[in-house]
């Protein structure tokens, strides 16, 4: 391995420093002391000369072998980021221009004892610009991000992570850098590439199989024969093949049929069973007596894509069945943890990964402007049950197709899929994100005589290449060429549909942010929700790392740089004033944090209506639209410090989204909406059985901590994986039921409980705004912390009833069992586990409690 320190100067050699491998500039120059956080600030703008210089890696390293001895030696990059010229011992034996490829170099010939390796890196600003100067033909959009995104140009035109050129939601810190592994193979006779398991459920033998794929280079010039032995004791299953491989670089299939006597766990996504995976070992025994011994985990399960006609509605179903059951996908949008990709450690990766299951989650979807993930972000994906739908990394733009460009794009997509496809937690590959709505929307104002040109770019590198590869390397998953699709119809249409935000076709992406999120009527009563959402600002202790004293208030300079969405600030506002009253406080700290908590109310419950209304869609079809399997909001996490559409910090901290989500998502959960006047509660349902259940409705009024009334309906019958109407009552009646309310002065709140503590979170339904709400005081809220093993208990007490009452403990990591909630009796326990430890006393001096009264 050449992992460690190397060193690190720039053009014209002026800066020289040690830089860690795997890694780059930017970390190389803060470890070095010779910059500020690349996050402090302004930052980004300031450092913009880092990613327009050009940087080399170098060093010696001694070979620990007989160089004389090998046959053959390669020097391996798992990742080069992204365009750099390969020397060893001043001779140039590669280039690299793809920053998802994977290089293996010759260097039989050149390699000595002692030996000196540089990699010399371009610009990938000025390598972008130039490629786009050189494609002289047509241009293709679109050239630069928008301003407001502080970015820089022409990223379509480097196959490098595309929203390291700025984002609407990041910075542009465009890095350069080995990101990850490089070494020195050496072998005789032959080398194991690529090793890669599928498994396949033989319907007509009632069988499981799994297909083991092993992809060599062979170096002598005969074929090598020999013996190749796979066994899972857990499954009484052992088979030994003779083999054969030929001279060159090739590949042998070996399909090993599991033991019919042996009782074969599948894989669940979470929530839907365990994620059971069994030790696996291979063993090749060649005739040049090397032997290579492979231990991995076969996981089984089952995925189909299901578009087919339904019922009372034109158009096709979409929705996932995995291990034949149609589930209901559930989750999030995935964007990179970090603009340098070196600082993404394994835990950091487990805390958001984690975060996503306990928030019930089962999905995430890889989005195509970021990277192809690292092998650990799947593992734990495998571990956790999250089933991962990945985009290519082609993102809201066209891109070239010229032969260059289309070879090394055919190379990326080969080696990320044997890199990747064993692993259980992918169920789909899809080509891209948006380009397809891109060209039918007429994003990029393209001449409709010049359409074809495009049309054809289009089919041609989505189609014609990345899906001819899928289908070759990958027979156990879904394609699809792009998100937002209309699946099969797209397919019909010559794979560019008139309309890809069709509801009754594949999935959508929908935003709105000038109309009123409260009201479900405005969502598409689509087949599956890939992306929607709505912006908040993360939490104070957050900011308060990459800020100073005068960047703290909403209308700073500070907050507007690091606002990448046009309007975005504005648009907030507006919302909140929906159903809000505005922050007035003179103190201008107590005014900004009051601003943030609103944000951050203003999201999840925006969220929330949208989720629920896709969650209680799936069952039904209304004027022809509906059966929604899919709510994956966007997006997950953040990649730096700012205001965005994340549920999770920059850090991992839990804004007020991510505790409503682990309620929106609950396996059970009651849902309200009103139509015509009427309150409909629907109940849903992610259970495998049918249940009993009982639906308690309180209404109280907003005075007093007493239900004015309560209504308790037994015997409500809850269809497994479904959601179904379980009560309805026009508001009118329930007003006068409750005798003393109007919807101004009354709150309805209702769960399900069932038998052996099976219960759903306590759900709300607002009767009005809250800023229109009658007889809501100002409440004296307090809490004791107490310490139990390794949990803390936040004893909480209320004297009136609390609206999004919020527990803060500012920069202590961790996380609550639940957060943001209405307060509707005394007192509440609330436990908040740490990630990190600490004590009752740093909690209690850190604890800043809120709620909505507290806004003033």
């Amino acid at each position: 391995s050449l992992r460690g320190s190397w060193r690190l100067r720039n053009g014209n050699g002026s800066v020289a420093l040690r830089g860690e491998v795997p890694g780059c500039v930017h970390t190389a120059l803060r470890r070095g002391g010779l910059i500020q956080d690349p996050y402090y600030r302004f930052n980004d703008v300031m450092y913009r000369w880092i990613s327009l210089d050009n940087w080399t890696y170098s060093r010696t390293f001694k070979t620990p072998f007989d160089v004389r001895k090998w046959q053959k030696v390669n020097l391996v990059f798992e990742g080069v980021d992204t365009v750099a010229q390969i020397l060893i011992n001043n001779i140039t034996v590669g280039r690299t221009d793809n920053m998802f490829n994977r290089y293996s170099f010759d260097i039989t010939s050149v390699i000595k004892e002692v030996n000196f390796v540089e990699v010399r890196f371009l610009s990938a600003i000025s390598y972008a610009a130039e490629q786009s100067r050189f494609h002289k033909a047509y241009s293709i959009p679109p050239a630069c991000p928008p301003p407001v995104q502080k970015g820089e140009c022409h990223a379509n035109f480097i196959r490098k992570e595309q929203c390291s050129f700025s984002w609407d939601w990041g910075p542009s810190f465009p890095t350069q850098g080995i990101w990850k592994d490089v070494r020195i193979e050496a072998y005789n006779h032959y080398h194991l590439i690529y090793f890669t398991l599928t498994p396949f459920f033989v319907k007509s033998a009632q069988q499981w199989s799994l297909e083991i794929e092993s992809i060599f280079d062979v170096v002598s010039s005969k074929p090598v024969s020999g013996l190749v032995t796979v066994s899972i004791p857990k499954l009484q299953t052992q088979q030994t093949y003779s083999v054969k491989f030929q001279p060159g670089e090739g590949s042998i299939v070996l399909l090993v049929n599991i033991n019919k006597s042996a009782t074969v766990e599948t894989w669940w996504p979470n929530g839907h069973g365990k994620q059971t995976g069994y030790n696996m070992t291979t063993i090749f025994i060649m005739e040049a007596g090397y032997k290579i011994e492979k231990f991995s985990k076969a996981y089984f399960r089952t995925v189909e894509l299901v578009q087919e006609p339904i019922s009372g509605s034109p158009g096709l179903s979409f929705y996932f069945r995995i291990n034949g059951r149609p589930i209901f996908i559930k989750g999030s949008n995935w964007i990179p943890a970090d603009s340098f990709q070196d600082r993404v450690t394994y835990d950091t990766l487990w805390l958001l990964l984690k975060s996503a299951a306990d928030a019930n989650m089962n999905t995430l979807r890889v989005w195509g402007g970021g990277v192809y993930e690292q092998d650990e972000f799947y593992e734990i994906c495998d571990e956790l049950g999250i089933m991962i739908w990945q985009d290519f990394m082609f993102a809201c733009a066209l891109y070239p197709t010229d032969q260059n460009y289309l070879e090394s794009v055919r190379a990326e997509v080969t080696h990320q899929i044997r890199r990747l496809k064993s692993h259980p937690s992918i169920i789909l590959w899809s080509g891209n994100n948006e380009n397809e709505a891109a060209i039918a929307s007429n994003w990029f104002s393209i001449p409709y005589a010049d359409r074809e040109v495009y049309i054809r770019d289009y089919v041609m590198l989505y189609v014609k290449n990345i899906r001819e590869i899928v289908l070759a390397e990958d027979k156990s998953r879904p394609f699809i060429a792009s998100s937002p699709t209309n699946g099969l119809e797209s397919v019909k249409e010559g794979w560019l549909s008139q309309n890809p935000y069709d509801t009754h076709y594949g999935d959508t992406h929908f935003y709105d942010y000038s109309n009123d999120c409260w009201d479900w009527t405005l969502y598409p009563k689509t087949r599956f929700a890939s992306e929607y959402g709505f912006q908040s600002w993360p939490s104070f202790s957050t900011l308060e790392k990459v800020s100073s004293a005068e960047d703290w208030s909403y209308t700073s300079n500070f907050s507007l740089h690091r606002q990448h969405h046009e309007n975005g600030n504005d648009e907030m506002i507006q919302q909140i004033e929906r159903h809000f009253k505005l922050p007035q406080s003179t103190d201008p700290i107590k005014k900004f944090k009051d601003m943030i908590y609103l944000t951050q109310v203003m999201q999840a419950q925006c969220i929330k209506t949208e989720t629920e209304f896709y969650r209680f869609s799936q069952s039904e079809i209304i004027k022809g639209e509906g059966h929604t399997m899919g709510a994956l909001y966007w997006q997950l996490n953040d990649i730096w410090q700012a205001p965005s559409w994340a549920s999770l910090e920059y850090g991992g901290k839990w804004k007020l989204l991510h505790y409503f989500a682990q309620n929106f998502f609950a396996p059970l959960l009651p849902v309200a909406y009103e139509d015509g006047g009427v309150l409909y509660i629907y109940g849903v349902s992610d259970l495998h059985t049918d249940r009993q259940l009982t639906l308690r409705v309180t209404v109280h009024t907003w005075s007093s901590l007493e239900p004015v009334c309560t209504l308790v309906k037994d015997n409500v019958t809850m269809k497994a994986q479904s959601a179904v109407p379980i009560y309805k009552e026009p508001i009118s009646d329930l007003l006068r039921r409750c005798r003393n309310c109007t919807r101004k002065s009354c709150v309805v709140t209702f769960s399900l409980v069932g038998e052996g503590g099976l219960h759903s979170p306590t759900n709300h339904h607002f009767l009005s705004s809250l800023k229109d709400a009658v007889g809501l005081e100002k409440t004296q809220l307090s809490a004791s912390v107490s310490q139990q093993d390794s949990i803390y208990i936040f004893d909480l007490q209320t004297t009136a009833i609390a609206p999004f009452v919020s527990l803060d403990v500012g920069s202590i990591k961790g996380r609550f069992n639940e957060n943001g909630f209405l307060m509707t009796k005394k007192r509440k326990l609330v436990v908040f586990y740490p990630w990190e430890p600490t004590t009752v006393e740093e909690l209690e001096k850190s604890l800043s409690l809120t709620s909505l009264m507290d806004v003033v």
